[in-house]
């Protein structure tokens, strides 16, 4: 999940869990107000009603054949008033209860209060009380508005925090894409710097251009230490071949001084192959190649298949092209050459006796895909994660590999910006697939 959708919904969580509990604060709180307003209100008409109160007044009472009195017409309020048993030492006492009573066939909710008392050598009961129904639908009114003003604050909430930590977090979409996600060459990093108020946001752009720029620094040295140590290698190389050459034009050499001259030859070839191998490697990680060539894929394999024609009838390979499309490329055409050569080249080396390869290519989601497989020995998953690996070479008798090859070959995809992907199981052959964008 993106940062930008996790700090929304905390701070939507987080606010959700304040309105709810602010909410049910309220509520709790707005019945007991309701409740000790009322009851406050009940006492103020019981302290009236006491205060006023006569013989007269009660006798009046209850020879009215009722047992309340009306104070509006809406019913809401009543006045009971009735005689109970007698107590001399009673001392008054109230009580509140909510009740349903029926007044004049309307029935409704009232809190009642209950007040006992003596008067004039008597004993009364006076209750006193207010409808609750009113303040039922309040409640049930309040939670209905409280509830949608939730899901209305909620949702303007996430929205409002969706936009804000969208514009907050920009700065750091911009340093990851930019930065990180699109660097594949240190030595052509974008050391701009994002523009943003956010001091942390700052610190981190800061802190990868500096790693950026150490990483770069190495790579530098690395390619020049290998361009420089080949260069300064092939010229004693060189030498010592020509001397060694020299020598073989004198009649007085034995059989066995040749043998182990044309042996030192051969070391020296292979030596001056490795490093040209090593600086075709450098040059093209330091991009010191053009791609302005436009390259014709099926072209190119026509070439490389008459240049390895001897090698495939020596090993009495089937050759099969099965291309269909003719597809046209902008790049370097003899570091396309190269590429096929190598690969092509392995498919030849690590085939078997009367074996086949077989090239075929298609489209794909938009993407010219190139394949190239062989009936060859194959190679295990752990071989295939380190197949692009300097010098790594497979366990065969094959005494001609330096194990560059595909190495080169990773070198001028990326290059190229050409995906390489590798299938393969041991003795069931090997399959390397280009993908064009």
């Amino acid at each position: 999940m993106k940062l930008q959708i996790k700090l929304a919904l905390y701070n939507t969580l987080t606010k959700l869990a304040i309105i709810v509990v602010t909410g049910v604060l309220i509520l709790f709180s707005l019945e007991n107000i309701t409740y000790s307003h009322i009851s406050l209100r009940l006492n103020n008409k019981k302290d009236a009603f006491l205060k006023n109160l006569s013989p007269g007044e009660i006798n009046q009472i209850l020879k009215q054949q009722q047992s309340f009195t009306n104070y509006n017409i809406l019913k809401e309020e009543f006045i009971f008033l009735k005689p109970i048993p007698y107590q001399p030492d009673r001392q008054p006492t109230q009580s509140f209860s909510t009740q349903r009573r029926t007044i004049e066939k309307v029935t409704d909710n009232y809190l009642i209060l209950s007040y006992r008392f003596n008067f004039e050598g008597r004993s009364y009961l006076l209750e006193i009380g207010d409808t609750m129904d009113a303040v039922i639908q309040l409640k049930q009114t309040i939670k209905q508005f409280s509830l949608l003003m939730l899901v209305v604050a909620l949702l303007l909430t996430l929205v409002i925090d969706l936009i804000f930590t969208k514009y907050l977090l920009a700065p750091f979409y911009r340093i990851i894409d930019t930065k990180l996600i699109k660097v594949n060459d240190p030595l052509n990093f974008d050391y701009a710097k994002i523009e943003t108020s956010t001091q942390d946001f700052r610190l981190l752009d800061d802190s990868i251009s500096t790693l950026i720029k150490k990483i770069a620094d190495i790579f530098t040295l690395e390619k020049q230490f290998i361009a420089n140590v080949s260069h300064e290698l092939l010229t004693p190389i060189s030498i010592i071949s020509s001397r060694l050459e020299n020598i073989l034009q004198h009649e007085t050499l034995t059989e066995d001084t040749e043998n182990k001259i044309f042996a030192s030859l051969k070391t020296l070839n292979r030596l001056k192959s490795i490093i040209n191998s090593l600086l075709l490697i450098s040059k093209v990680e330091n991009n010191q190649f053009n791609k302005s060539d436009g390259i014709q894929i099926a072209q190119v394999v026509d070439e490389v298949y008459h240049e390895l024609e001897d090698r495939l009838e020596d090993k009495q390979i089937t050759f099969n092209n099965k291309i269909k499309y003719s597809r046209t490329m902008m790049g370097n055409h003899s570091l396309m050459h190269t590429l096929l050569f190598n690969i092509m080249n392995n498919s030849i080396k690590y085939n078997r006796e009367k074996g086949d390869i077989t090239i075929t290519d298609y489209l794909s989601n938009d993407e010219y895909i190139l394949e190239i497989a062989d009936s060859g020995i194959g190679m295990s998953e752990q071989q295939i994660e380190k197949a692009f690996n300097r010098f790594e070479k497979l366990e065969t008798d094959e005494r001609d590999s330096y194990g560059l090859g595909l190495a080169i070959v990773k070198s001028i995809t990326a290059f190229h910006n050409i995906k390489i992907r590798i299938s393969s199981a041991k003795n069931e052959g090997t399959a390397i697939k280009l993908v064009f964008g």
